[in-house]
């Protein structure tokens, strides 16, 4: 059976509700409300089955011009549309609005219906018909049936269904693959069972039991039941008008515009980059940071839009741009929006996305019109390309290149491989699947090759260095598990020789223990001879004739055996030296609780060059705790 969506539009009192109960046997206007004032206020649902196995689900919008955000949140989902027009009183202003906000939702196809047909004269009918026409020129409706009809009399309503059911047999349906995504679009409770939503399924399939969420706001819950037209089913196919029983989720923890979706799958955002058309009917120019309430599925929010490369949009030019969102919204690559002015409040334009999950973008930056130019176009291995070579360092998985592109899986997974094949990505790990460009790649092994240099130079004693060294030396934006890739190509193209858990340099030779004994007996001398004032680094290494780097090498490995403590970058201290220095200070502070450093310089005979850099070095080692210009002994 095919499941398709029928939505009403046009201006208010053209006999929309009408046409539907004459169509159905349904009267979509259930409020008391509406029954007084004789207009609709909130969406209304029918359904009609005709012949050859087609079921229609009908959303009845209200025509009045207040009412346009609950019209909008019923345009989503719809496959095909009747414009209403009254054939007494022709096209008015909310047709025209109307019109304009199903051409920027995307819906494609549909027919225009001049109700009313029993109050008119035929000569009267066949001008309004003529206007009619010529309204709908260079719209989707060019060349649409426009078919007269009474919903009193039923005169018209056989040749409305059989154009109906034409209509539905050159209609795709929605994709029934993948995730289900349900905007909400009413919600009640029913005694007994609970939480109720209704809404369009857009894509996948539903079962009884789902373990379901509930974004924006996460909640989490399960499907209880389901109903599609008044009765009970197992299953929701997308295309299809479903009433969903929510188990685990209370009344007041859902709302119109949230969205029901598999658990873990989707996310929101705040911000997404669009491709933004601006109706030729705009009454100004959109201006660079403009303030406007954004309409996406079922759901409203307030939104900056941000020209990534002008300033001014004029009436009917397109863009590229950036809105940033005051609330989190749930978007997909390829969804549709619309654009309305805060006040007063009018439609001035629509947007497709591009991006639902982009950077902050720097305007007019190449690289970001060059992704969204190729998101556009559907350009498929050009966009892969783009969004894992701007992904810098960190790279990317191929569950984010799904989201941020909206290419189908099969063709994205495509598109890659040709990549990988070309050597422009590499593949970095296999669960998740991360890829690099292959500039990146090259700029990490060049970086850990520098990185494996400066300390092997620095460390001549050191046999190499840690695996896990090496890999805490990856820039933090990158992804450790990167390394092992990255040490296994560097090892097969011979730049590094790995040990064990020791990475080398090819051709590096150990200083042997016996040349290291002679220099760290010389500097331990030179540092005792020195006593409280021993030499700084480079004059320490001049004293031995070697260089500053060979001196701190040899430094670094008297400090792990203990024999030399480092108290500042440049100064260390024979530890038995230091040892009384400190004994001295505690003895002193255990005696008279306190020390300035005037008398710590008198107790050790230490200059300032010296007493300051081994008073703070005790504040370090935590002997010692500062209180104003004084030390203390910090409590054990």
């Amino acid at each position: 059976m095919k499941h398709l969506i029928l939505g009403t539009a046009g201006h208010i009192d053209h006999g929309k509700t009408s046409l539907v109960k004459a169509l159905t046997g349904i009267d979509t206007d259930r409020l008391k409300e509406e029954k007084v004032r004789g207009i609709t206020i909130e969406l209304g649902f029918a359904h009609l089955e005709l012949p050859g196995d087609i079921t229609f689900g009908i959303v009845d919008v209200p025509g009045h011009e207040r009412f346009i955000r609950t019209m909008v949140a019923g345009v989503a989902g719809m496959d095909l549309v009747m414009l209403v027009i009254a054939a007494d009183e022709g096209i008015m202003p909310q047709t025209r609005e109307h019109l304009d906000i199903l051409r920027l939702l995307g819906v494609k196809r549909g027919l225009v219906v001049l109700t009313k047909r029993d109050r008119v004269e035929q000569d009267w009918l066949e001008l309004v018909t003529e206007e009619v026409r010529e309204f709908v020129t260079g719209t989707f409706l060019e060349g649409a049936p426009i078919i007269a009809v009474s919903s009193r009399s039923g005169e018209g309503l056989a040749c409305l269904t059989a154009e109906l059911a034409r209509l539905a047999e050159g209609s795709a349906t929605k994709d029934r693959e993948g995730n289900f995504r349900l905007p909400v679009d009413r919600v009640f409770t029913v005694a007994g069972f609970g939480t109720v939503v209704t809404g369009t399924l857009l894509a996948g399939t539903v079962t009884v039991g789902d373990e379901l969420e509930l974004l924006p706001s996460g909640h989490r819950g399960r499907v209880r039941g389901i109903q599609v037209h008044g009765s009970a089913a197992e299953q929701g196919h997308a295309g299809q008008r479903l009433a969903i029983n929510l188990q685990g989720i209370a009344l007041d923890q859902v709302a119109r515009g949230d969205v029901v979706v598999p658990p873990a799958v989707f996310r929101t955002t705040r911000r997404v980059d669009v491709r933004l058309d601006h109706l030729v009917s705009a009454p100004r120019a959109l201006r660079h940071r403009a303030r406007v309430r954004l309409h996406a599925g079922t759901r409203e929010v307030a939104a900056q839009v941000v020209l990534l490369d002008q300033d001014r949009l004029k009436a009917g030019e397109t863009a590229y741009a950036q809105f940033r969102l005051a609330e989190p919204l749930l978007l997909v690559s390829g969804d549709l929006c619309l654009l309305r002015t805060v006040s007063p409040a009018a439609t001035i334009g629509g947007a497709m996305v591009l991006d639902p999950f982009p950077p902050a973008r720097r305007r007019r930056g190449s690289d970001a019109l060059a992704l969204l130019a190729a998101l556009d176009a559907a350009e498929h291995q050009r966009t892969c390309a783009l969004i894992v070579s701007q992904s810098l360092l960190s790279g990317i998985s191929l569950e984010e290149i799904l989201l941020r592109s909206g290419i189908p899986r099969r063709q994205a997974e495509t598109a890659l491989q040709q990549l990988l094949a070309r050597g422009e990505l590499v593949q970095m790990t296999r669960e998740p699947r991360m890829f690099l460009s292959a500039a990146a790649v090259a700029s990490l092994k060049q970086l850990l090759g520098e990185e494996l240099a400066a300390f092997m130079t620095a460390t001549p004693l050191a046999s190499g260095i840690s695996r896990e060294e090496l890999k805490s030396r990856l820039p933090r934006r990158s992804d450790p598990r990167f390394f092992a890739s990255l040490l296994a190509d560097l090892e097969q193209e011979g730049t590094v020789v790995t040990d064990r858990e020791l990475v080398r340099l090819p051709g590096f030779v150990r200083r042997s223990a016996d040349d290291h004994r002679t220099m760290a007996g010389r500097i331990c001398v030179r540092l005792a001879e020195r006593g409280c004032e021993p030499p700084l680094v480079k004059e320490l290494a001049a004293s031995l004739g070697c260089t500053e780097k060979e001196c701190r090498a040899h430094l670094a490995t008297l400090v792990r055996e203990g024999l030399v403590s480092r108290v500042a970058s440049d100064l260390y201290y024979d530890t038995a030296v230091l040892d009384g220095i400190r004994e001295q200070l505690v003895g002193f502070l255990r005696e008279r609780n306190e020390i300035t450093p005037a008398e710590f310089r008198d107790l050790t005979g230490l200059s300032r060059k010296f007493m300051i850099p081994m008073l703070e070095y005790f504040d370090q080692q935590k002997v010692t705790i500062r209180v104003g210009d004084k030390r203390v002994l910090r409590s054990r």
